[in-house]
């Protein structure tokens, strides 16, 4: 162990960190930048900060005179702004000094929300793909400001030399890059050029970019924002814009909706997604400030019920986190999502109110993300719920239509309670509305809010029923003897038997068995099996008089009217058993056991008396 050197390092005596820059660009890396690419990100964003600084300087300039030229040749890459420079001393303070940023100087502090950056350590970023980065700068704030040479190595060293104007006759500032071997991959001329389309292609300032190969001066970013342009007519601007939605996103927009909150200086478009999502999921947006691509992934742009949409969006006022990334969450950010919620919404308000077609479609590859907006939100309940489509026992239909036909909507508890009464139902001229999916019965229970005279109820085996015809007395006694023995054969399902009249004819026999009511059934009958034990008396305590499953013949059907005239018992039994089997399977539930070993006995006997009565 090696004690420390007392004499040269008195006790309480003040240290300076020592920084092993190999091991920080790593750490940067890893850590804060996705991937080595947004070196050229963070080159282009001090040019574009040198150029607002500029512009402070000269504000009677016109806004092209400065610009940024960006020059790759596949041995350096090289990029030269107009901007408002450096001297030696900011030199020694802002590129000799890790962490310090130029922006924060007090000269113009007060402009700080001009400026992309906020963090000075984006020169830092260039490590990743080079091992040497030279800048030679000269301060626009004095006319006669020499020239200043800064050469930095990855192995943390630098020097600085003062040079005289002449070796950069314009103020502005020139950043050169000796790339690494490892690093081709991002500094070759065509990849140079992406990148810097890539991030740069909203940006305020001209940008040009050179190979080398005999054609310089190619634009990066030659027009404004689409949402910036003018248009000689209003389609013309929308199929920009929807043209623009498919370069970026990759489809084509079912339509595009104009994004603008002038309060923090935010512009563009959100593109209206033409297929369904899975709810929940949610896309990440484009998000550029102040012209500089910051994320092709900012969830946190929208509220999560937004995943029907994409958008794009420049933005002046948002702060962006520490790797420029992503958006700092704050009460900005906070209030941009409420206001551009605010935005779709006014878009779904207007398609409903002028638009029916593209609503329809919008409501047909969405309803379901619609759906789970309209649950929490009262507005878009008001606008929405007449329009959201739904099955019933009409066919697939809006709740507006679906209530001009019925007063009086019933909704029933599962998908499967749907599907056996749906028949009937809509025989008897009853209106029932599927409420088994996601949202819908708490939605269509929430429609006497939108339209008053409707009343809604859950449907409930006594109310279908009650609509179904009692048969005559003497028909009823005529088949009590088989009525008897089919609830004897069906006493092993808690199914009580009856008989009845109703529409189709078509139809024998009904299986009216909620899934409450099964589920009731199955306690009842652990509580018979644990009885005495713990879990006996705790079900026991829970239990309530369990309901029973009804199966109710038609008398129109023709099979039935030959079933309950059967003499024979043991044939009069099996025929139950089939009608039973039958109507579970009309269900489309799933099947317990017991009732799929029914269905197949009851079938094989069946099978086996009609060989017997051939024979």
């Amino acid at each position: 162990m090696t004690l420390p050197d007392t004499a040269s390092h008195p006790a309480g005596a003040d240290h300076t960190f020592q920084v092993d820059l190999r091991g920080l660009v790593d750490l940067l890396s890893h850590h804060l930048y996705s991937s080595p690419r947004v070196y050229l990100r963070e080159l282009l964003q001090n040019a574009v900060d040198a150029l607002t600084a500029r512009h402070g300087l000269e504000p009677a300039a016109p806004a092209d005179a400065f610009g940024i030229r960006l020059y790759a040749d596949g041995s350096l890459v090289r990029l030269e702004d107009d901007g408002v420079g450096l001297t030696e001393a900011d030199v020694h303070t802002f590129l000799a000094t890790i962490g310090r940023s130029s922006k924060r100087a007090e000269r113009i502090a007060e402009q700080r929300g001009d400026f992309i950056g906020q963090f000075g350590i984006g020169l830092l970023s260039c490590f990743l793909v080079a091992d040497e980065i030279h800048v030679l700068s000269r301060s626009a704030r004095t006319p006669d400001a020499d020239a200043v040479e800064w050469r930095g190595r990855g192995d943390g060293s630098y020097t600085i030399r003062t040079l005289p104007p002449s070796a950069r006759p314009r103020p502005g500032t020139t950043v050169t890059l000796t790339p690494r071997t490892d690093a081709g991959e991002w500094t070759r001329p065509e990849q140079v050029h992406a990148l810097a389309r890539h991030f740069g292609s909203l940006l305020r300032h001209p940008v040009t970019f050179d190979d080398g190969r005999g054609a310089p001066g190619i634009p990066v970013n030659p027009e404004p924002a689409p949402w910036a342009r003018a248009y000689p007519t209003p389609g013309s601007r929308s199929r920009a814009l929807a043209a623009y939605g498919e370069e970026v996103f990759g489809f084509t927009p079912l339509d595009t909706i104009d994004l603008d909150l002038p309060a923090v200086g935010l512009k563009g478009i959100a593109c209206v997604l033409p297929e369904a999502v899975p709810v929940g999921r949610r896309h990440g947006h484009r998000v550029h400030v102040k012209g500089m691509l910051l994320s092709e992934q900012a969830e946190e742009i929208l509220p999560e019920w937004a995943f029907f949409v994409r958008c794009v969006v420049d933005a002046e006022s948002l702060r962006p986190t520490a790797s420029r990334e992503s958006l700092y969450e704050d009460d900005i950010l906070a209030a941009v999502r409420d206001a551009l919620a605010d935005r779709l919404r006014a878009w779904i308000a207007r398609a409903a109110a002028s638009d029916p077609d593209l609503l329809a479609r919008f409501l047909q590859a969405h309803h379901l993300a619609v759906k789970s907006l309209a649950v929490h939100d009262d507005e878009i309940l008001r606008m929405l719920l007449p329009w959201l489509p739904f099955e019933t026992t009409d066919g697939h239909s809006t709740l507006d239509q679906f209530a001009r036909a019925h007063r009086t909507v019933l909704v029933t508890s599962s998908v499967e309670e749907f599907r056996q009464v749906a028949a009937i139902a809509s025989a008897a001229g009853l209106g029932v509305v599927n409420g088994g999916y996601t949202y819908d019965r708490e939605l269509v229970h929430r429609l006497p809010e939108i339209r008053p005279e409707v009343t809604v109820a859950d449907l409930d085996p006594a109310t279908l029923t009650a609509h179904l015809d009692p048969v005559d007395r003497e028909t009823e006694l005529a088949a009590a003897p088989y009525l008897a023995l089919a609830r004897d054969a069906l006493a092993v399902f808690d199914c009580d038997v009856a008989l009845r009249t109703f529409q189709p004819a078509s139809a024998p026999a009904l299986l009216i068995d909620s899934r409450e009511a099964r589920h009731e059934r199955t306690r009842s009958q652990l509580a018979r099996e644990q009885e005495g034990g713990l879990w006996g008396d705790i079900l026991g305590a829970l239990r309530q008089e369990a309901p029973r499953a009804q199966l109710i013949l038609n008398q129109l059907n023709p099979l039935v009217r030959t079933a309950v005239a059967i003499a024979e018992p043991e044939l009069a039994r099996t025929s139950a058993e089939a009608l039973y089997g039958q109507a579970a399977l009309l269900s489309r539930r799933p099947l317990r056991p017991a009732e799929s070993s029914l269905i197949n006995r009851s079938f094989l006997d069946l099978l086996a008396h009609a060989l017997r009565k051939d024979s």
